[in-house]
């Protein structure tokens, strides 16, 4: 076994981690999830008219606007009611049984470390001169009380999926952290995969989503909760939506963004490699942090 916190955090799986249960129970939550929202959006369509509603929907697309950008994040809530749905009706278990035992306890405990390291190093990402201001203070402070909480329904739905059930039942058949680290990282980062927007750079997103899909996996093995993966997730995306975004990229509500071209690979290789080298740090000081 790997970690023994990852013994603890698949038991709850193992009565019903059939290989054929696990696919159907990923399938089933895509269905729900994909139903769910294009059932909402439908429903919103015949509400608000045609043209709002393509309006809104390029907004969500580029996240380009509080609104759209709120409104993304709102629309994973069915996802992680999906997930939920189906760990009870399918494997017969409870949702809390998906975060692990203190949870709560551990988010707590890592977002003390992981926020300093953010505050650290925002002032210097701020100084790069390809950023510039963007979204003013006050805008960002009038959607803050509703654009966290929709962050927190977007990071725990991915984790809940990820970290959660597909970790779950994959350690509990086979304790390999080639199955149960990287199978679900693999398809998390697959899901990044955007050409139109990156061209032919489009595998290094895919790449550096697979990387913390795996340290998220790890943290999650070695904590035997989604508490620090929780926190990890949440203050990247925090920092990459409110603080400093990618220019037309989910940057509705940054106060600075980044512009350079995303398909020249010289312009956007110093800029991931960063990132990486930050993630990396933001991991190695959780786990410090778990040893405490």
């Amino acid at each position: 076994m790997y970690h023994p916190g990852l013994h603890r955090f698949a038991a709850p799986a193992r009565p019903r981690a059939e290989g054929w249960r696990t696919a159907l129970g990923l399938i089933g939550v895509t269905v729900i999830y994909l139903a769910a929202v294009y059932g909402t959006m439908g429903v919103v369509a015949t509400q608000i008219g045609e043209l709002r509603f393509t309006r809104l929907v390029l907004e969500m697309a580029a996240g380009s606007t509080p609104q759209g950008l709120t409104t993304l994040l709102a629309s994973f809530a069915p996802l992680g009611l999906a997930v939920i749905f189906v760990t009870r009706a399918l494997h017969g278990r409870s949702a809390g049984g998906l975060f692990g035992p203190g949870a709560a306890r551990d988010f707590g405990r890592t977002m003390l470390p992981l926020g300093a390291l953010l505050m650290g190093m925002a002032p210097l990402a701020v100084l790069d001169s390809n950023v510039f201001r963007a979204t003013p203070l006050g805008t960002v402070l009038a959607w803050l009380p509703l654009a966290l909480p929709l962050l927190m329904v977007q990071i725990g739905a991915e984790e809940l999926l990820f970290r959660g059930y597909l970790l779950q039942q994959i350690a509990a058949r086979n304790p390999n952290p080639i199955a149960w680290m990287l199978l679900p990282s693999a398809l998390f980062g697959a899901l990044h995969y955007a050409p139109a927007e990156f061209g032919t750079n489009a595998i290094w997103p895919v790449l550096w989503a697979f990387a913390f899909g795996c340290f998220c996996a790890d943290l999650t093995a070695r904590a035997g909760n989604l508490g620090p993966a929780l926190a990890l997730h949440f203050l990247t995306n925090l920092s990459s939506m409110l603080i400093v975004g990618l220019y037309g990229n989910l940057d509705g509500l940054a106060l600075y963004t980044l512009v350079i071209n995303t398909r020249d690979a010289a312009a956007l290789g110093p800029y991931l490699a960063i990132d990486f080298v930050a993630m990396l740090a933001a991991w190695a000081a959780a786990r410090l942090m778990l040893r405490l």
